[in-house]
């Protein structure tokens, strides 16, 4: 497996700067933000030869927006971005409609990139980030069998997010043997809960939970990517520095920095012993 980071950690700094520090580092791969780091589609090219220039593999452009958007001047200009960009996208939710008619109609949406792009080959990816409101389709279980069902092309998949089904109580490991045929990437993020302060606040609020670095928070990472390898599983650990003791976000660059290192030298110290 690749090790690699989500350069969103490093939104305010150039690419140019993010990739010569990865390199530096000693990691293997990228995943390079659009809103941060490459924001038009022209750019892309200039942004992906910079990577590999420094012998960096992209494992992903990443391209973040509520695909069903209710306000549907909003739905379609972001479609037609992700379009124009042919990047890893998230689902989102339309509050407005029914869960059946969310899934309908991302899936004639992704169906249709999936169709224009078969030249190309290109894999499109969801994260299962639940959204700001913890309702987004497509980020549970169910939610992968109700995609996968409409979206059968295997250029579609996951961008698998541990993390996030830690804190809303999915297990990670039975999950992931669901989709194992279905993982494009997988995110290394880790969750910490505080238990005493879920006792007190409950599920439905916040500061009980807190993402952290791989192996800062509950994951078993060893059981985890030992899994995943025994699955087939042979692409990128994409670090995805969200943990507020390190830097983020966008506070102390060093932290930040020492963050990513510290996840890389976790990632590899546990694929050096499976």
């Amino acid at each position: 497996m690749k090790i690699g980071f989500y350069t969103s950690t490093f939104n305010d700094r150039p690419l140019e700067e993010v990739v010569d520090f990865a390199a530096s580092a000693g990691f293997d791969a990228i995943e390079i933000d659009v809103g941060g780091h490459i924001k038009t589609p022209d750019r892309v090219e200039d942004a992906v030869s910079l990577a590999r220039n420094r012998g960096l593999f992209v494992s992903s452009i990443t391209f973040f927006g509520n695909q069903l958007d209710s306000d549907r001047d909003k739905r379609r200009e972001l479609r037609a971005r992700t379009a124009e960009f042919a990047a890893a996208i998230g689902p989102g939710r339309d509050d407005t409609t029914s869960e059946e008619a969310n899934y309908d109609d991302f899936a004639d949406f992704t169906n249709g990139l999936i169709a224009e792009t078969r030249a190309s080959g290109l894999t499109f990816a969801i994260e299962n980030w639940p959204g700001p409101r913890d309702n987004f389709i497509g980020t549970t279980p169910k939610g992968w069998q109700e995609l996968f069902r409409r979206i059968t092309d295997r250029r579609f998949g996951l961008e698998f997010d541990p993390s996030h089904l830690v804190r809303i109580g999915v297990d990670p490991y039975r999950a992931l043997e669901a989709v194992k045929d279905r993982i494009a990437i997988l995110h290394a993020k880790d969750t910490a809960i505080d238990r005493e302060a879920l006792q007190t606040l409950g599920y439905h609020s916040r500061g009980w939970w807190q993402y952290k670095l791989p192996g800062l928070g509950l994951l078993d990472w060893p059981r985890f990517l030992s899994r995943a390898r025994g699955y087939g599983f042979n692409g990128t650990l994409s670090i995805e520095h969200e943990d507020a003791a390190y830097g983020w976000p966008s506070k102390d660059l060093v932290a930040r920095k020492e963050g990513e290192r510290l996840g890389l030298d976790f990632l590899k110290s546990v694929l050096n012993g499976l």
